[in-house]
């Protein structure tokens, strides 16, 4: 696994606002309200604003993923006990230089090896997050929806290279492509980043003109997100380097697709399985009856036995959701809800009246009470 020297410098439990023992859902509900509260999308124009959602991404790429996590904790824990912690006072343990700088030469010798600080990897690029809104039958079925994203994007006219087309781009001779040179500092050997490459482990021939080398461009983008069937409100769905494209050509992060589904006029959810309160008259539930069921995909015949009591759940197979992880389709789950008419006309009213007369077992025999 990659593992930044940001790792030790920046306390991404601290960015998130959680203390260090947190669970997994903890660490994604305190990102989710971070996210929401400073997205460029409710911040136009707020720099900021920008700069402090990147930060929260870069906290919740590696808190919410939890190998990335125990291998920052155990990183982190590497740097307090053996230097004091990042940078105070007159240094580590004071010794006056900077642990981050001390492991990424430790560990950047093995080229991209080991915890590969270093080793010629270009930064990767800031993972970003949208919301879409689908309606619930497309969330049942599944669908296609373009989604828009204003920001950084890989440049046009260099494909995000950063040289000019038909230019080259090479290794840096000096720090063979890490983007650092080690400094002997007695006993230690602190890497600084290279003064010939500025730390980019790259020499380009002739920089893009339009992107002024950086290989990115500030631009609008259209992409195509498709949503499985079955997907459920709150879902996150990851498209992978789609993100931010990273600096230097480096590699894009990642974009992350937060869905919300519209409520149904008369369809529930709960997992696979959709609900339906299903309203039937007195007559109906006390003598039985045959009725039709709306469904996601056309009516069904629901027989309804002599006798049922209002609440009662009826369940109909394979007329849910599609099931996210396996095969098959959830079931329709259908309460039936005894209808009390408000207003009765002449003819109801009577024969109300013979069913009450006739019908001389209180149903409250039961509590002891007439």
């Amino acid at each position: 696994m990659a593992v930044s020297r940001e790792w030790l410098e920046k306390d991404y439990y601290a960015v998130l606002g959680v203390p260090k023992g947190v669970s997994q859902s903890e660490v994604k509900k305190a990102y989710r309200k971070l996210a929401q509260r400073f997205h460029p999308d409710a911040n136009p124009g707020d720099k900021e604003a920008e700069e402090r959602f990147k930060e929260i991404s870069g906290a919740y790429d590696v808190l919410g993923d939890e190998k990335k996590r125990a291998e920052y904790d155990r990183v982190r824990e590497m740097g307090a006990a053996g230097f004091g912690g990042p940078r105070g006072g007159g240094g580590a343990g004071g010794f006056g230089f900077d642990p981050g700088d001390l492991f990424g030469d430790l560990f950047g010798r093995a080229g991209g090896g080991g915890f590969g600080f270093g080793g010629g990897r270009r930064p990767r690029g800031t993972d970003l997050e949208t919301e879409i809104r689908i309606a619930f039958e497309q969330g049942v079925e599944g669908t296609t929806v373009p989604v828009s994203l204003s920001g950084a994007a890989p440049c046009a006219s260099c494909g995000g290279s950063g040289a000019e087309r038909g230019s080259t781009v090479e290794t840096c001779p000096q720090c063979g492509g890490s983007g650092q040179v080690a400094q002997n500092q007695g006993v230690f050997s602190i890497a600084r980043p290279c003064p010939s490459c500025g730390g980019s482990g790259r020499r380009i021939e002739r920089p893009c003109t339009t992107c002024r080398g950086s290989g990115r461009t500030r631009r609008t983008r259209t992409l195509r997100v498709k949503v499985p069937a079955g997907v459920e409100d709150g879902a996150r769905i990851r498209l992978g380097g789609r993100g931010e494209p990273g600096p230097a050509g480096g590699p894009a992060g990642d974009l992350y697709v937060v869905v919300r589904v519209d409520p149904h006029e008369f369809f529930g959810r709960r997992g696979a399985d959709l609900t339906l309160d299903l309203p039937v008259t007195f007559p109906e539930a006390a003598l039985g009856a045959k009725v039709e069921v709306p469904t996601m995909n056309g009516p069904v015949k629901l027989k309804i036995p002599a006798g049922t009591k209002s609440g009662r759940v009826f369940r109909v197979r394979g007329r849910g959701a599609p099931r996210r992880r396996g095969s098959g389709q959830g079931d329709l789950l259908v309460k039936v809800q005894v209808d009390v008419p408000s207003r009765l006309s002449k003819d109801e009213r009577a024969a109300l009246e013979r069913f009450r007369e006739a019908h001389t077992e209180s149903p409250r025999r039961r509590l002891g009470v007439e």
